[in-house]
């Protein structure tokens, strides 16, 4: 059984695959666009109306990428025997709340979701290894 330790945020997810003292990381890169919405315009008269910026379409288009980004990502965990959640915002809640609405196999693999900064590759290997450790 593989430990998998999986660090994420909207950008990417790091991959952390455990195999008793060897330590394979891969990247997955998720394509999720960072919106910035602009417009809205004023009209030539002073105290005229204004156009508004319809939020709700950037919204919408985020929750289908990030929807797209976890199925590729839980594709990616397959083959995972224990899983680790960990990134510095809510991502890894929201993919947690995923495997447990569309992927309950996998979800029931998971043994925990932590809060954590950005690291370097180095420290995200280090944390899924100290993990795994004091769960054992």
């Amino acid at each position: 059984m593989k430990n998998v330790g999986v660090w994420m945020d909207k950008e990417k997810a790091w991959i952390v695959v455990l195999n008793d003292e060897e330590v394979e990381m891969t990247v997955l890169e998720s394509d999720v666009e960072d919106f910035n919405a602009v417009g809205g315009s004023r009209s030539k008269t002073r105290w005229g109306p204004q156009d508004v910026v319809q939020d709700r379409k950037y919204t919408e288009r985020e929750k289908h990428q990030m929807k797209r980004y976890f199925e590729n990502l839980a594709g990616e965990l397959k083959e995972a025997g224990q899983l680790a959640l960990f990134g510095p915002a809510d991502t890894n809640k929201k993919f947690n709340n995923y495997l447990l609405e569309h992927q309950k196999d996998l979800a029931s693999r998971v043994r925990g979701v932590e809060k954590a900064d950005s690291m370097s590759e180095n420290q995200v290997k280090a944390l899924v290894r100290e993990f795994f450790d004091n769960a054992s």
